[in-house]
């Protein structure tokens, strides 16, 4: 069985959105999916199978202050309007299709990671509610988000754990993947010094996540040495970007031309993508 895993990446993941909508045109349905931040949070309009959602929301709210802002920490304690995201936009303003997203036959999964053991979970999207409070959780990036609740539990973003869940995609039973990353071939990262602000903040409330946000850079890094690995093993299809994206790009002609680059990728190695589906 072949699976979809999805790297966040903020803004970034329109790259990826670009790629699902190649696939829904192609009528690629993969039978599961899991991934993290912003690319899961795209990844339900591929399960709803809403050919161009993502880049509408963008091209119509990216520069409205709901959407992201400074103000919004007045309210929300984030850079980002979390009730306009994952509701009012939803269930207003561009109609999410809840029916379709019920009906999608297969399974799907959020990252997230617990803020109390410091540990990844992986949220089923069967039990997303109407306010989408399990996207909230995959996308609460410290500083950026307060910490969501969920089922009595608090979340930070799954990316901080697992940002490549390549090897939980495989522990689930698949045999192929298809991996979508939204950095260019040979990015590594490195230990951001924002994190020494968010130590300093989050430490004491939360006393596993300090050495969470130490290790992260060097999660990352073998995670995508892991990706690498099984792609020269013939087990994955990598899709990234060819050159580096804005996180939190304002510029709406570059969002239209990254999804762009996303769908063109997907679209010329489709034949690579199918062969997923074939047993050796």
């Amino acid at each position: 069985m072949p699976g979809l895993v999805l790297e966040g990446g903020s803004l970034r993941a329109i790259f990826s959105a670009g790629v699902m909508d190649a696939l829904l045109e192609e009528k690629i349905l993969f039978p599961y999916v899991i991934g993290v931040s912003a690319g899961i949070s795209n990844g339900a309009a591929y399960l709803s199978g809403q050919k161009g959602r993502n880049l509408q929301i963008l091209l119509t709210y990216r520069h409205d202050p709901r959407y992201v802002g400074r103000r919004n920490y007045i309210k929300y304690r984030s850079l980002f309007g979390i009730d306009f995201i994952f509701d009012e936009i939803p269930n207003r303003l561009i109609p999410y299709d809840w029916d379709s997203f019920r009906a999608y036959p297969g399974r799907a999964f959020a990252v997230a990671t617990n803020a109390d053991t410091g540990l990844p979970e992986y949220l089923d999207l069967a039990n997303l509610d109407s306010e989408s409070h399990i996207l909230r959780a995959t996308c609460a990036l410290p500083l950026l988000f307060p910490a969501i609740c969920w089922q009595g539990k608090l979340y930070y973003d799954g990316g901080l754990t697992d940002s490549i869940p390549a090897q939980r995609a495989l522990d689930d039973g698949n045999d192929k993947l298809l991996i979508v990353l939204t950095q260019p071939k040979g990015f590594r990262k490195e230990y951001p010094r924002e994190y020494d602000l968010a130590i300093r903040f989050l430490g004491k409330r939360f006393p596993n996540l300090p050495d969470v946000l130490r290790s992260r850079h060097l999660r990352y890094n073998a995670e995508l040495d892991f990706c690498e690995k099984l792609e020269a093993e013939g087990r994955a299809v990598i899709l990234r970007p060819d050159y580096p994206l804005d996180g939190m790009e304002k510029d709406l002609d570059r969002i239209r031309a990254n999804y762009k680059h996303g769908f063109d990728l997907a679209s010329g190695r489709m034949d690579k993508i199918r062969s997923l589906f074939t047993e050796n």
